[in-house]
């Protein structure tokens, strides 16, 4: 399904690249087989980065060890969060500079030693010098994986490589609760443990990804096709590339403001979807844990599968709209559930699937639409939208730390989940602003592949 996703395209897509491109950079076109590679390479990366950022199979233990208060360790959270944030944002911008694999590879390296330096903590406040470096030099890193799906997945494919992209957020947090669970035991409940695994884990896979990933040259990056019917069209190269350009575009500010208002939701299940559940319904640590793992079952599938039904139509408006405004559904629900009542485990875990199913409909079509308007605007700011969007996603995070127990503890979280709720509805009508078709071109190709040349 994926080395389909990286097709070669239709015979009038290679006759225009003969007509923009020379001989030698058509030469050097790589095949189909070597972009799942890269694309798998860069999808691997993001499971990497974001298994170091994991912390939370060993919270208790590090509580205990270093006599820190699960306040004091909120702070300590925020304060990576915000450093992971700017880090996002410089990082975006780095990579449209010095070139995709450059940063990436060298600072995945250096994140698995910040891995290591963990080992090294032994109060709250290495814990913060600790946690400050390792997101730091993890969101500089990270800015570069989303741009790379974009340079190497042509845009009829873009919303399921996205959907790929996204399994790596999500799978870290499985990959952590596993691992933690296979091998603390084995070393007496050291959480020390998990961090030289980790180190030694993500060194092997940097080396890995080191060995098979590519970068586009930088001045063939910029060269992206627009579309089928305006395929002559490009970038004027002899100009500096701008970042208000982006902001100068409508469709660029209604993403923006559009997915934070999304995020919400998504971040408050990230950060404290089992919290919720056993404080609202009195459920054990276990049931939450499954009804939330029945929430990410979902969405890894809709991820994927609806990434590819919006490739295949030609379509992502119809799709962020339709997942969204099935979620507000859920969510209603949802938020009456938890005003009180006894509640059937498998009844939540329904809700809860059918929750993570719909925001998974929603979200890789969501990215797809806004790599395309970014490109759009100017291809050669790729790095640079996707570093505003990590910087977005770790923003909110900080938010969720600092504010949402306030909320709770003040009110409840079923006032909390009715704020998310009014969020993801405010999401809605920032659709109707996005550029792109609400219906399957009848005819034509919606978009043409980038030219991926690797770099010398």
């Amino acid at each position: 399904m994926l080395l389909e996703l990286m097709g070669e395209g239709t015979s009038h897509q290679k006759g225009v690249f003969m007509g923009l491109f020379s001989v030698r950079e058509l030469d050097e076109y790589p095949t189909g087989a070597r972009r799942m590679k890269i694309l798998t390479m860069a999808v691997l990366a993001v499971l990497i980065g974001s298994y170091e950022a994991q912390i939370a199979p060993v919270v208790p233990l590090l509580l205990k060890d270093l006599d820190m208060s699960l306040a004091t360790y909120g702070a300590v959270s925020g304060a990576a969060a915000v450093s992971g944030a700017v880090a996002s944002a410089l990082g975006g911008r780095l990579t449209d500079r010095v070139g995709r694999v450059r940063l990436l590879v060298p600072l995945m390296l250096v994140t698995a030693l910040c891995c290591f330096a963990m080992t090294l903590v032994h109060s709250p406040r290495d814990l913060l010098i600790a946690r400050i470096a390792l997101a730091f030099v993890d969101g500089v890193a990270m800015a570069s994986t989303a741009p790379l799906v974009r340079d190497f997945s042509p845009r009829l494919g873009r919303a399921q490589a996205f959907g790929f992209w996204s399994w790596g957020p999500v799978g870290a947090n499985l990959l952590a609760s596993a691992v933690a669970g296979w091998t603390l035991p084995v070393f007496g409940d050291s959480w020390r443990s998990q961090f030289v695994i980790m180190g030694c884990f993500s060194l092997v896979i940097s080396l890995v990804i080191a060995l098979n990933i590519a970068d586009l040259s930088p001045e063939l990056r910029a060269r992206i096709q627009h579309s089928e019917h305006d395929a002559a069209h490009v970038v004027d190269l002899s100009r500096p590339s701008r970042v208000r350009s982006l902001f100068a575009d409508r469709a660029i500010w209604a993403h923006v403001v559009g997915i934070s208002l999304w995020l919400v939701l998504f971040l408050t299940l990230t950060l404290f979807g089992q919290v919720m559940l056993v404080d609202s319904l009195g459920m054990s640590a276990a049931q939450a844990s499954t009804v939330m793992a029945a929430f990410w079952s979902l969405n890894l599938l809709t991820l994927i599968v609806f990434g590819r039904v919006s490739d295949r139509t030609r379509t992502r408006k119809p799709f962020a709209l339709g997942g969204t405004v099935a979620a507000v559904l859920v969510t209603a629900y949802l938020a009456h559930v938890l005003g009180g009542g006894d509640v059937p485990t498998g009844t939540l875990m329904i809700a809860g699937a059918l929750l993570g199913g719909s925001l998974g409909v929603a979200y890789a079509p969501w990215m797809a639409n806004y790599s395309e308007d970014a490109e759009d605007v100017d291809p050669r700011l790729q790095g640079t939208a996707w570093g505003l969007f990590g910087f977005l996603t770790k923003a909110i995070a900080v938010v969720g730390l600092l504010v949402i127990p306030r909320v709770v503890e003040a009110t409840s979280w079923q006032t909390w989940l009715l704020v998310c709720l009014g969020c993801l509805v405010l999401f809605i009508p920032a659709v109707f602003f996005f550029n792109g078709p609400w219906r399957r071109p009848a005819t034509g190709v919606a978009g043409v592949t980038s030219v991926p040349v690797e770099a010398d």
